[in-house]
């Protein structure tokens, strides 16, 4: 995990939580951290992204039409992320 990668990895953890964090930052995070994008099929998938990681799922909303994730989104990765022992 490179410098960046860790201060996004620490951003995320931070309380309170921060609203400058780019969907782009966290992809990138998580293909670091071994984390799979599982793409989802169909009509409805609409802009929810899944990711999976030693069997532990979690499914997001991708920011739209914007770039940075949303408070909600960045307690819900904490979340995930600490499941997996982060």
């Amino acid at each position: 995990m490179n410098s960046k990668q860790k201060e996004i990895l620490g951003k995320i953890l931070e309380k309170p939580t921060r609203a400058d964090i780019r969907w782009t930052d966290v992809k990138a995070l998580f293909k670091t951290l071994g984390i799979q994008e599982i793409k989802l099929k169909g009509k409805t998938r609409g802009s929810r992204v899944r990711f999976e990681k030693d069997g532990i799922r979690a499914l997001f909303h991708r920011p739209h039409p914007g770039t940075i994730v949303s408070k909600s989104n960045i307690d819900d990765i904490r979340d995930f992320l600490k499941s997996l022992g982060y």
